[in-house]
C-alpha cells in the first residue's frame, strides 16, 4: 500500500531545499518527492518510515513537523489515459502534381582521385 506522507520542514535557502530532498530521497522506499509551497515535503513511497524521516530531516536540515500520514490515492494515474505505442512513421503522398521522392544516393569523390583504383586496398 503507497502512502502519502506530509512533513513541514523550515527550509530558509535553496541550500536546505536540496539537502532536505537529498535525505528524503535516499531513505528507503521512496518512490516520489515533491515540495508543496515554501515549507512542505510531499513524499510517496511504500514502507517509509514516516517518525525516523521526521527526525532525519530535524537533525540535518532543521525544525522539521510530521503533518499528514495515509494512503496515497491513484486516482490521477488512472484518469490519464494510455498513450499509442510509437510504431513507424509513414508519408502518404495524395496530390497528383507532387509524387514521392526518389531516394537519393550520393558518391563523394575525391579531389585527388584516392580510391579510383580497381585494388581493393585503399591505401595504395
Amino acid at each position: 500500500m503507497k502512502q502519502k506522507i506530509v512533513i513541514k520542514v523550515h527550509m530558509s535557502c535553496d541550500r536546505c531545499r536540496s539537502k532536505a530532498l537529498a535525505v528524503v530521497a535516499a531513505a528507503g522506499g521512496v518512490d516520489s518527492v515533491a515540495l508543496a509551497g515554501d515549507d512542505q515535503v510531499v513524499i510517496v513511497g511504500e514502507g517509509v518510515d514516516s517518525v525516523k524521516l521526521t527526525g532525519d530531516l530535524r537533525k540535518k536540515v532543521g525544525p522539521a513537523q510530521l503533518m499528514q500520514v495515509g494512503e496515497a490515492k491513484e486516482e490521477d494515474e488512472k484518469k490519464k489515459p494510455a498513450a499509442p505505442a510509437p510504431g513507424p512513421v509513414t508519408f502518404v503522398y495524395d496530390h497528383p502534381c507532387c509524387p514521392p521522392p526518389a531516394p537519393r544516393h550520393v558518391v563523394y569523390e575525391h579531389p585527388y582521385g584516392y580510391g579510383a583504383q580497381d585494388s581493393g586496398c585503399s591505401i595504395m
